[in-house]
């Protein structure tokens, strides 16, 4: 487990390779900024909060990236489509 700290934050963060590309996922107290991998429709079932970001390739890209979808839980804690992976994650670790 790797960590991202934002603002004096430090957060949990996982990369998992696969064979073309990366899994990448950064936990915060209230979700999840995840790739394009992960879907909002398992969130959504699930009640959980989670921001998408896409073409990503490292926590860096994730935190500059605009938010492409949001669970609806994330949409919740004021989380909203275009806003940065930083944006989203300060929101969710509210």
């Amino acid at each position: 487990m790797d960590t991202v700290t934002i603002n004096a934050q430090a957060l949990d963060a996982v990369a998992f390779p696969t064979e073309h590309s990366v899994v990448l996922m950064i936990r915060s107290k209230k979700g999840l900024l995840g790739c394009g991998y992960l879907s909002v429709a398992t969130a959504d079932k699930t009640g959980d909060a989670i921001a998408i970001v896409t073409g990503v390739k490292n926590y860096d890209d994730m935190l500059k990236a605009e938010v492409k979808a949001v669970s609806a839980a994330a949409a919740a804690l004021g989380v909203a489509v275009g806003m940065s992976g930083k944006e989203a994650l300060l929101k969710m670790n509210g």
